[in-house]
């Protein structure tokens, strides 16, 4: 059985999209607002190597994220320390398996988690 995690700093149209996924599908998961439990270290390393890279992880549709030094940076350590402190700058939904990732809409993925 999957154990699925759905990471989210606010309820967008994919997040809903992810959340509905699987409930149509009667999968359990949980939904993790990064505003109370920000993500740590190891979890920002994860996910980036989801992205394949901590600018990867960057939402850069976000007017916001744009407007911050982080979209900027080129050390990856300095923009996983932002990225630690202000978690309304990554992409949305972060959907975890256990060590596998997906970051955004992947529904291909997550049905290959399911079978």
């Amino acid at each position: 059985m999957p154990n699925i995690q759905i990471y989210f700093v606010k309820r967008s149209f994919d997040v809903q999209k992810a959340e509905r996924f699987f409930k149509e599908r009667r999968v359990p998961f949980q939904s993790v607002d990064m505003k109370r439990h920000a993500p740590g270290k190891r979890e920002l390393e994860l996910f980036a190597r989801a992205a394949g890279s901590v600018s990867g992880l960057l939402d850069r549709e976000s007017t916001k994220v744009l407007s911050h030094p982080a979209a900027y940076m080129h050390d990856e350590s300095a923009v996983l320390e932002e990225l630690m402190e202000d978690p309304s700058l990554l992409r949305a939904p972060i959907v975890r398996n256990g060590q596998k990732v997906t970051i955004g809409v992947h529904e291909d993925v997550w049905a290959q988690w399911l079978v």
